[in-house]
């Protein structure tokens, strides 16, 4: 599918969910799977692309075998794109990053923040604990399922 009709798309799709006040909306067509789902701020859809192809439900970077057990084994928690898109460690060019390494974070805490297709997402840790490693730089292309940050999670 075409960039331009899936970009349509899911304009149309947005226009849908705010006609009837919808915070999800999903859509399977030719091979491609579109998930629109409202942030709880109820600004617009961050957008979910899926497309059936040589690996069907696996993510990009999605560590598998040892390397997968090996974080799981060391209570490491991996912050994954949920989207394709642009990732900015800042909330402006000038200002400092959301996080650093070894700073403390909370599920709440933003991470940085993913534009794609001009609509800012922001990306939050999900977990209480001490930022380990930043997977990425600044302003640098991600994909789905991508690694960008690992987290050391509290000990309850």
């Amino acid at each position: 599918m075409e960039f331009e009709k899936i970009r349509e798309l899911i304009e149309n799709l947005t226009a849908v969910m705010d006609a009837k006040k919808l915070d999800e909306l999903e859509l399977e067509t030719e091979g491609l799977k579109v998930a629109l789902r409202r942030s709880r701020g109820g600004e617009g859809p961050a957008v979910y692309l899926s497309a059936h192809g040589a690996h069907p439900g696996a993510p990009a970077h999605e560590p598998s075998g040892p390397a997968r057990h090996a974080e799981e084994a060391e209570g490491v928690h991996v912050v994954r794109s949920p989207m394709v898109g642009t990732l900015y460690r800042a909330p402006a060019p000038d200002a400092d990053p959301f996080v650093e390494v070894g700073d403390e974070v909370a599920p709440d805490t933003v991470l940085c923040i993913i534009e794609a297709m001009k609509v800012m997402n922001e990306l939050k840790a999900e977990v209480e604990g001490t930022l380990l490693s930043v997977e990425i730089d600044n302003g640098e292309a991600v994909e789905y399922g991508q690694p960008l940050f690992r987290i050391a999670p509290r000990k309850a």
